[in-house]
């Protein structure tokens, strides 16, 4: 067991992804039961890439389903070729067909869409399915069958049982509370902004050639940002790579107060947060 979580540790770090041990604990645990898991967390503190980065250290395809509101199931699930039934119904109305007309709901009609896509692959997949506290209650009730019965139904074709078990990881902000029954059926893990240690090993990972004492700042910096009650949008993991990687465009080495200033645009997307911090000189000089 220890060796196993070791080894996922390691995948995740081969891919960029600084992961803790209780995240590591919790990925893997949920992926060996195949159990959906269920991210929150801020905005920007890399849940969907759990998701990313499992899929490429478990070597299996990744599916992703972004939310968004007024979700349905034609987008999500299934939709009908309707030109290719028409044309069908065309053809048998003129008797130069009527065998296609059988059956207008049959496979060769049947276009994939995420969902489905994922439970009809072959080869085990890892769905993501991306930020569902977006999508109404009502989409995230018609996906109750999926989580715990790894099927879906169609109306007009029946019932889709899993070829294959897929991963499913369910991403959520928290904009508005997810339902009791959709909870029950995940794994859950929350992430929280990394602490600057963890932050620094993230920017170095991902920026290769960046000097550890420009992360360091940038990683201190940022976590300044996010502890102030003056900057309204907190800046993301995200973001402080943005910032690290304006630094480095402009060659600096080690910040200061004019790098400070003129780059941080890139860590807070907020104009009201930049002219706030760019009035406070004494918290500008705190960030380097």
């Amino acid at each position: 067991m220890r060796e196993a979580l070791t080894q996922l540790k390691q995948k995740l770090n081969d891919e960029s992804y600084i992961a803790d041990d209780a995240l590591v604990t919790t990925l893997y645990v949920a992926a060996k039961l195949n159990r959906p898991l269920l991210i929150e967390g801020a905005a920007g503190v890399g849940k969907t890439e759990v998701a990313k980065a499992a899929a490429r250290a478990f070597g299996r395809e990744l599916v992703r389903l972004q939310c968004y509101e007024g979700l349905d199931e034609s987008k999500a699930l299934y939709e009908w070729n309707y030109q290719k039934q028409l044309l069908a119904i065309q053809m048998g109305n003129r008797g130069e067909d009527r065998q296609s007309m059988k059956d207008l709901f049959g496979e060769e009609y049947l276009l994939e869409r995420p969902l489905l896509k994922s439970i009809r692959s072959d080869a085990p997949v890892v769905l993501l399915i991306d930020e569902i506290d977006k999508a109404d209650a009502e989409f995230e009730a018609f996906l109750l069958e999926l989580l715990s019965e790894m099927q879906v139904t169609i109306p007009e074709y029946g019932t889709v049982r899993a070829r294959s078990l897929p991963f499913i990881v369910l991403t959520s902000n928290h904009t508005r509370p997810l339902s009791e029954a959709l909870r029950r059926r995940c794994a859950y893990l929350y992430l929280e902004y990394p602490g600057i240690e963890k932050e620094i090993a993230i920017l170095t990972s991902k920026l290769p050639g960046l000097d550890e004492t420009l992360a360091a700042q940038v990683a201190r910096a940022v976590a300044l940002l996010r502890s102030s009650e003056k900057v309204t949008k907190k800046p993301s993991v995200a973001e402080s790579l943005d910032w690290a990687s304006a630094l480095m465009a402009l060659g600096v080495e080690e910040m200061d107060d004019e790098s400070c200033a003129q780059t941080i645009g890139f860590a807070l997307k907020n104009n009201d947060d930049i002219r706030e911090m760019l009035a406070d000189d004494d918290f500008i000089r705190s960030l380097i």
